[in-house]
């Protein structure tokens, strides 16, 4: 049995005639006929009763009818589907993320994505660059938001998609909390926290030092820039953090700028070698939104 077939008993049982039902199937009546009888001897049964004035269904026909039609429906589906996994509107897609990211760049993102592929189920996992880049590589990530420059080789292809800069992370009370900017090296005496040292952040913060002429006295380290914050705000030290985190700076702690800019990058990063529709639509987003 065949799809084709179904339509064919689903069009006839609804006009109920030959004649009709051929044109409403774009096809001429004596095919329609041979194939209606074959699939009435493939089920061993007849399915409707042939009069001067057209076709009735029999009773197996009538009880088959509904069925059919939620055959078909189901096909259509099933169809509909597949061009949507294709075209990447329908699936499930992993998005890794550094932390930063959820400050604005995520929340730029999402709602844009959510609105143009609603029927894409969405799964966000933090974690740092260089985990998201060999995630991508083994296949366990579909997308990744990253900070730049990556710490080592991996198989992914990375777009730049955020600009931002480093600020001082200061306690209230600070000598330099209420300054308009500070310069980097003023801050060598004090202890500073640092993001573990696999993050792109823990490196840029050294390089920035190391160029400000210090080597900065590191008191602690954490995974996470929420954590480093808290530790700021704890009175344990000083840190480097993206601007951007001023939106969820925690009460007592400032953000001043850095006399001399220190840039940073989040790009968005998919695997070099297969990319799907999926991740391909997510990062055209993320290049393109503003």
């Amino acid at each position: 049995m065949e799809l084709r077939q179904l339509r064919y008993f689903v069009t006839l049982a609804d006009t109920r005639n030959f004649h009709r039902a051929a044109e409403r199937l774009n096809m001429s009546q004596p095919p329609l006929t041979v194939a209606i009888r074959k699939l009435e001897e493939e089920l061993g049964t007849s399915l409707f009763d042939r009069g001067t004035r057209g076709v009735t269904l029999t009773a197996a026909g009538r009880a088959a009818l509904e069925i059919a039609r939620a055959t078909l429906a189901q096909a259509d589906r099933f169809r509909d589907a597949v061009r949507e996994g294709a075209m990447g509107e329908r699936g499930r897609l992993r998005v890794g993320f550094v932390g930063s990211a959820t400050f604005d760049l995520l929340p730029r993102i999402i709602p844009e994505y959510r609105r143009l592929y609603p029927l894409v189920e969405l799964v966000l996992e933090e974690a740092t660059s260089v985990d998201i880049a060999r995630r991508l590589a083994a296949g366990e990530l579909d997308v990744g938001l990253v900070r730049l420059p990556l710490m080592e080789v991996a198989a992914v292809v990375i777009q730049p998609v955020d600009q931002d800069e480093m600020h001082a992370a200061l306690l209230e009370g600070h000598p330099l909390a209420d300054a308009a900017s500070v310069s980097l090296d003023r801050l060598a005496e004090d202890p500073f926290i640092l993001q573990g040292r696999i993050s792109v952040l823990h490196s840029t913060t050294l390089k920035a030092c190391h160029e400000a002429g210090f080597v900065p006295h590191v008191a602690q380290e954490a995974a996470q820039l929420s954590a480093v914050l808290a530790l700021v705000r704890s009175g344990l030290g000083v840190a480097l953090v993206p601007s951007r985190a001023a939106r969820s700076v925690p009460q007592g702690v400032r953000l001043v700028r850095l006399a001399r800019r220190v840039p940073i990058e989040t790009g968005v990063a998919v695997p070099r070698d297969s990319v799907s529709p999926l991740a391909r639509n997510f990062a055209a987003i993320a290049i393109d939104i503003e």
